[in-house]
């Protein structure tokens, strides 16, 4: 068995990387990967223009998209690929980042964050007290969203290519699932 002297990286370490590095802080672990395509961008922008219009005037809150911090522990910082943070809860935005837990995350799947997104980000999400998460798949043309019930995460919603999907937490908020995933 070999000893090593590797510390866990915490959000000290994270904040010294340079601006714009495609990172995260996962279990006290420096996690990088590429740029996502442009599907990925072209779905996120899709999801981030029907959040922001349906939010738009009404003062529920700031809706952010990657990159942006959001630290959840010492250990653990992630960045999101849509963030939504209700009026009331203001608070956790800091200068340089968002302290605990958004009331809506949207993560969308690539094969190089897949596995963290439908793991152990979810989990963390869920014991932080994230209200909704969404999890949207470009290959397989979904949107499944999860509704924090009691701490833990259950499916309320799962659309396949076409219908459409609708927030519990923003509830007059329906998405079109074609639309999502039109390039």
């Amino acid at each position: 068995m070999q000893i090593t002297d590797e510390k866990l990286k915490t959000y000290d370490d994270y904040a010294k990387l340079p601006e714009g590095a495609s990172c995260q802080l996962t279990g006290g672990e420096i996690i990088t990967s590429p740029a996502p395509d442009l599907f990925h961008q072209a779905v996120s922008r899709n999801i981030f223009l029907q959040l922001s219009a349906f939010i738009a005037g009404k003062n529920l809150g700031e809706l952010f998209y990657a990159p942006i911090d959001v630290l959840f522990t010492e250990h653990e910082t992630y960045q999101p690929d849509i963030i939504f943070v209700a009026a009331g809860r203001k608070h956790i935005l800091k200068t340089n980042y968002i302290e605990g837990a958004p009331d809506l995350i949207v993560e969308i799947l690539s094969a190089t964050t897949g596995y963290y997104d439908l793991a152990t980000k979810k989990d963390v999400y869920e014991a932080h007290g994230v209200k909704e998460y969404w999890v949207v798949d470009p290959k397989g043309k979904t949107i499944e969203i999860f509704e924090n019930v009691n701490g833990r995460f259950v499916s309320v919603a799962k659309e396949r290519e076409t219908g459409a999907v609708t927030s519990r937490l923003l509830p007059e908020l329906t998405i079109n699932v074609e639309d999502v995933f039109r390039a």
